[in-house]
């Protein structure tokens, strides 16, 4: 038989042990009665989802939990957006994810999301920045909320510029966080001065646009990072002969993985990445694909959003709420299945204390006909090493899942 599966990926759940949990983590402290369900009637262990001398990004996490080896293939997470949103990069095109972001009057990073603002905030100002700084060598793209994008057109550019990733950087000065060429190339070094010009620029406008008069985390200014050109991912049916997948997800790094790889991409309306987003309609999208595609893949990112925040109340919250209204209702619908196998696993840690993430492997578990108990009672970090998996890397994951 030919078994499929649903990979439910929590993105940024993983964390250390708090005091103000009793020593627990907030996977172990929150309510995952469905989680737990997976590891206790099957078997856990960890994942090693960002390879040594890759960003820790979550396009990257993401990639290596489908197997698509980003130590081989990581082609940057703006070219990644880019195709989500169905962009055409040409052959001299540089795509860059660009947050729009808030600084404090003294020059420190204070919010990489200015204050999630909302999208249609986020779209007004990106229309400003394109009619007033857009040309024949760059464009600004919308995106969703504060996750945009901006693309470089021209030899003249080039994506070997290093950056800093600006989730990872709140509270720093911005005299320690500029962009810098990452080799001695003319272009790296016009790249970088086009773009800081281009960021001073985006500066004065954000600052005098009425969107951001009165918050208390105004949009004031873009920041771009992870750039690259235009992507090449393996296709699934190819990683995987013969097999199909398909994406659930309200963020476009994810969207841009699926189709990258020939997977296909699910929309939800009211999916939003974050703690409002439409957990029903993510859950239905589900059910439904599972009979039509072998691998479903549904990513929540609202817990990751939490955890960058450093607010433990509303991780503990997206955790919960995940299980509740996600992976609890799926398992009970597809109870009497038998050739379904289910995983639960974070893509990356985000420690609450630190707000960013780290490179510690995740935990993971997997249960259905492919997978025998093992021993281990609930879904957590700790417990997870001791379990029947072992450390898995690369494609292994799915090709259990799919028992190829």
């Amino acid at each position: 038989m030919n078994h499929k599966a649903i990979i439910f990926l929590a993105d940024g759940m993983a964390d250390d042990p708090l005091d103000e949990l009793g020593g627990r983590t907030p996977l172990e402290y929150a309510e995952t009665p469905g989680m737990d369900t997976i590891a206790r009637e099957g078997s856990s262990g960890t994942f090693l989802t960002l390879p040594e001398g890759l960003p820790t990004s979550s396009d990257v996490a993401n990639m290596s939990v489908l197997g698509f080896r980003p130590e081989k293939n990581y082609p940057g997470r703006g070219p990644i957006e880019a195709v989500a949103q169905g962009i055409e990069l040409g052959p001299d095109d540089v795509a860059w994810r660009c947050n729009l972001v808030y600084a404090s009057n003294d020059g420190v990073l204070r919010d990489y999301s200015a204050g999630h603002i909302s999208e249609a905030d986020a779209s007004a100002l990106m229309a400003a920045l394109q009619k007033e700084l857009g040309g024949p060598e760059v464009t600004f793209y919308p995106g969703v909320s504060y996750r945009n994008l901006l693309v470089l057109h021209g030899k003249r550019f080039s994506p070997r510029v290093n950056y800093f990733k600006p989730d990872s950087s709140q509270d720093m000065p911005l005299d320690e966080l500029r962009l810098s060429p990452a080799d001695s190339s003319a272009e790296a070094a016009d790249t970088v001065a086009f773009l800081r010009d281009l960021e001073e620029r985006a500066a004065s406008l954000l600052a005098a646009h009425p969107v951001n008069a009165g918050k208390a985390s105004p949009a004031n200014r873009i920041w771009p990072w992870s750039p690259g050109r235009r992507p090449r991912l393996p296709a699934f049916g190819v990683q995987y002969p013969g097999r199909t997948g398909a994406v659930i997800s309200a963020v476009d790094v994810i969207r841009g993985i699926g189709r990258c790889s020939g997977m296909s991409v699910i929309d939800v309306p009211g999916a939003t990445g974050f703690l409002d987003t439409n957990y029903k309609g993510k859950a239905d999208a589900a059910l439904a694909a599972i009979d039509k595609y072998d691998l479903v893949y549904l990513h929540l990112e609202a817990i990751d959003e939490c955890s960058h925040m450093g607010d433990l109340k509303l991780k503990l919250r997206a955790i919960a709420e995940f299980d509740r209204f996600i992976v609890s209702p799926v398992l009970a619908a597809l109870a009497d299945r038998k050739d379904i196998n289910f995983a639960i696993l974070p893509d990356h840690p985000v420690p609450i204390r630190l707000r960013k993430h780290t490179t510690t492997p995740v935990p993971v578990a997997a249960m259905g006909p492919g997978f025998a108990r093992d021993g281990v009672t609930a879904f957590s970090e700790r417990l997870a090493p001791s379990g029947a998996l072992g450390h898995l890397d690369g494609d292994a994951l799915v090709r259990r899942l799919l028992e190829l």
